[in-house]
């Protein structure tokens, strides 16, 4: 008998006010792996990493986490908010967020969420449950996150709106792991990024892997979906069009005309 998935997503569906963006997104992210999550620009891939996330509420359908179901009009965590919440809506799902969190998982957004004028330390120390005090932070986990991303300890106590791109990048992904984390939801972490970085990146995120953390990776640049890809989700118009081994997409180059317009040779 298989494993039961960590993640589960079946028939969810979710409207930001009066738009219908997911419609029945089905997929499953196993324990200890990276699913790249995949599909054109607007296809509802960070629709769908917010969704997990209890920043927008799923409004049918159900999002199951280690077996407990988290999202959706039935879950436990969203009873108090969908009490009054319209018939085929989700209401506002500001009470699912630190709930959801609490269960051990971390979202890095497409925007990198950094707060510019507090420091790289201030900002790691933000995100750390079980420290009010630098000095209370993991040693041993620092400095682990800091053979990972040696910028951070270079530039430990400097603004964090000072760090370059990739370097802001880094230090989202840090502060997502300052503790451990059972799931990492990851929104385009290469983009923007000079090719350079983004192998640093690629380098970073594969001695993650190793770690056999769990990760949902949304990612334009299928060369980082190809290095670090063991299942692969893809996405179009709101639903999930393709399931599979990321292996078997890399290696069918008519599969990725099909399914995302291009090939993976095109951005080796």
């Amino acid at each position: 008998m298989s494993e039961a998935p960590l993640l589960k997503l079946a028939g969810v569906h979710t409207h930001i006010g009066a738009y219908h963006i997911l419609h029945g997104v089905d997929f499953e992210v196993p324990a200890g792996e990276v699913t790249m999550l995949l599909g054109r620009n607007g296809a509802g891939k960070t629709t769908t990493l917010r969704t997990i996330m209890g920043l927008w509420a799923a409004s049918q359908g159900s999002v199951v986490f280690d077996g407990k179901q988290i999202g959706g009009p039935a879950a436990p965590l969203a009873g108090a908010a969908n009490s009054s919440s319209t018939p085929g809506r989700a209401a506002p799902a500001q009470l699912l967020t630190p709930a959801i969190a609490a269960q051990g998982i971390a979202y890095v957004p497409e925007n990198m969420g950094i707060f510019a004028d507090l420091s790289v330390a201030e900002n790691m120390l933000l995100a750390a449950r079980s420290a009010r005090r630098l000095d209370q932070l993991d040693s041993a986990r620092l400095e682990w996150l800091f053979g990972l991303f040696p910028a951070l300890k270079k530039f430990w106590l400097y603004p964090a709106g000072k760090l370059s791109g990739g370097q802001k990048q880094m230090l989202a992904i840090a502060r997502a792991m300052v503790e451990p984390r059972r799931l990492l939801l990851i929104d385009e972490p290469s983009k923007g990024l000079a090719p350079a970085i983004v192998q640093n990146l690629i380098a970073a995120l594969r001695e993650l892997k190793r770690t056999a953390t769990t990760v949902l990776l949304v990612e334009q640049n299928f060369a980082v979906a190809k290095a670090l890809g063991d299942r692969v989700a893809v996405m179009d118009d709101g639903r999930v069009v393709h399931r599979g081994a990321m292996a078997e997409l890399a290696g069918d180059e008519a599969l990725q005309h099909r399914l995302l317009g291009l090939s993976l040779a095109a951005h080796q």
